[in-house]
């Protein structure tokens, strides 16, 4: 069985540019359509392959989740995982004149708990969210144009 779930959005800006953006955790609380990401509490400032990072989260009482970059390919994907081992991915597609193609995943096929994330809906919930993280990406890009 296929666990993934993915969605996508164009986005009036170069793929270096939202590269760069998601590349940097801190502003992941800025677009982040769940409402869980709180702050980055340790890692870099931007992102490169086997790069940690841990971040404050809340989704019904705080937490925190360290994650380690596992896809880092400059401009164009770039994926990380937690303990959990479920892959939140970002994908950019150069589709010229300026816009970008950008996929959010969520994978879960290698997660310990998968059965349990689909028998309460996680995968449902986070296809949700990613909708609303793609949407608030290409707002903070094209209202800045």
């Amino acid at each position: 069985m296929n666990r993934v779930k993915s969605t996508d959005i164009i986005i009036h800006a170069q793929a270096s540019e939202l590269f760069d953006y998601l590349a940097r955790p801190a502003n992941h609380v800025s677009v982040d359509g769940s409402n869980t990401v709180r702050q980055v509490l340790i890692g870099p400032d931007r992102l490169y392959p086997g790069a940690k990072f841990r971040m404050k989260m809340y989704m019904v009482v705080p937490y925190t989740i360290t994650n380690t970059v596992v896809t880092f390919a400059e401009n164009s994907e770039i994926a990380w995982r937690h303990s959990g081992r479920h892959v939140w991915r970002y994908q950019l597609q150069d589709l010229g004149g300026g816009d970008t193609r950008v996929t959010e995943s969520f994978e879960w096929g290698k997660a310990p708990l998968r059965y349990l994330y689909e028998l309460f809906g996680v995968p449902s919930r986070n296809l949700t969210s990613m909708v609303r993280t793609l949407a608030k990406l290409k707002q903070h890009f094209e209202a800045q144009g």
